[in-house]
């Protein structure tokens, strides 16, 4: 039995019961440049822009316990979008928040099925794991089936967003114009009038191991 002063273990980015997305309150702007999204309210001090300008969805955040981590009945099958902005941005482990970084490289998890393992470059959505939550992210996460491909990247910029695009109907009110299925690249003209709610890396210079093969070389290449 886990002790009494040992938290459940919940990755920092699920999202939890009662952290819920905040009202729209979106309204589109014109500009010379074309037009803009924003909140009728935003934030004076950026914090709706927490990166490169991009207007980020907003989502309640639950009381954190003793821990520092989030409180409230997981929902599993979701991220929330701003703390998996944030371990994403920091290269953070996506379970504990230390950071992710390994004498292998960054350790990535992907479903069985999601990735082409003889791409040159793949995008990635999920942020990296640290080595003591590597296998505890794969039997947590659902997408991962606890069978997860493992990527060791040298190198994983940020590549651009993943959200819903806005429009002007014939009424001139704002509406959903599009969810892309594929993220937009930072630069790209339409992530203007978008609405992010995930942080995107592209993974580079890397390599596929098992998830055992990958606990043997960790220990092995600390010492």
């Amino acid at each position: 039995m886990r002790p009494a002063t040992e938290p459940r273990l919940i990755p920092y980015i699920t999202q939890r019961e009662g952290e819920d997305a905040a009202p729209d309150n979106l309204i589109i702007v014109r500009h010379a440049c074309g037009p803009r999204l924003y909140y009728a309210d935003e934030d004076a001090q950026g914090r709706d822009r927490p990166l490169r300008g991009v207007l980020w969805a907003r989502c309640g955040f639950n009381p954190v316990d003793e821990h520092k981590m989030p409180t409230g009945e997981p929902q599993w099958k979701l991220m929330h979008p701003y703390r998996q902005m944030l371990t994403m941005q920091a290269l953070r482990c996506q379970v504990c928040t230390q950071p992710a970084r390994t004498p292998l490289g960054f350790i990535f998890l992907a479903g069985p099925k999601d990735e082409d393992p003889s791409w040159a470059t793949l995008r990635t959505n999920q942020p990296p794991v640290c080595p003591k939550h590597a296998r505890a992210a794969a039997a947590l996460c659902p997408h991962l089936e606890k069978n997860p491909m493992v990527f060791l990247a040298k190198s994983a910029p940020l590549y651009g967003v993943l959200g819903t695009l806005y429009g002007l109907n014939a009424n001139q009110v704002v509406h959903v114009a599009a969810q892309p299925d594929d993220a937009l690249p930072f630069g790209h003209p339409d992530i203007a009038t978008l609405l992010a709610s995930q942080l995107i890396r592209r993974l580079s210079s890397f390599r596929v191991v098992g998830m055992d093969e990958l606990m043997q070389e960790l220990p092995a290449r600390a010492t």
